[in-house]
């Protein structure tokens, strides 16, 4: 199944997102909230799909 959305942003800010969230997931309590704290700091909101 593909998405009707289009990627907003590139595969390096995600990839970039996603390692953040990698190296600073010990500093949160969840990595939920880690997600939620990198999704602010990129401009993105953090929520499942």
């Amino acid at each position: 199944m593909t998405s009707k959305t289009t990627n907003k942003f590139s595969v390096e800010v995600r990839a970039r997102a996603v390692q953040m969230v990698q190296e600073h997931g010990g500093e949160y309590p969840s990595r939920w909230a880690a997600v939620v704290s990198v999704a602010g700091k990129i401009g993105c909101s953090a929520h499942p799909q």
